[in-house]
């Protein structure tokens, strides 16, 4: 029985599909990105950027989300906290209470991964 060769596979980088593996999101930028989207990949999360955005001046007190969430002050705190540190939000001092109003140019960050 004769012996039957298989083909060479091909270079490594070559292609499969067609696409190029060079083309995309860099490793850097994925990661800004990623830290960007779990910031938001959450229901109370989004309820509240979408609160603030809602409100006539861009800008809710503390006081004013925690009953609109029906979350308790430390929990909505804490999702605050999470959306500031992404830089979604900035947040203000007022006597007792703390305002949150969002930051434009970090909600077209999240526009533009997908752009």
């Amino acid at each position: 029985m004769p012996v039957r060769e298989l083909p060479l596979a091909a270079p490594a980088t070559a292609s499969c599909c067609g696409i190029g593996v060079d083309g995309g999101l860099g490793r850097e930028e994925a990661e800004r990105s990623a830290t960007l989207l779990k910031a938001v990949a959450d229901p109370v999360r989004l309820r509240l950027l979408s609160a603030i955005r809602a409100t006539a001046d861009g800008e809710a007190c503390v006081c004013d989300l925690t009953d609109l969430v029906g979350l308790a002050q430390p929990t909505v705190s804490h999702h605050l906290k999470v959306l500031t540190s992404a830089g979604l939000l900035e947040r203000e001092r007022r006597g007792t209470w703390a305002w949150y109003r969002l930051v434009p140019e970090r909600l077209a960050d999240v526009r533009g991964i997908f752009d």
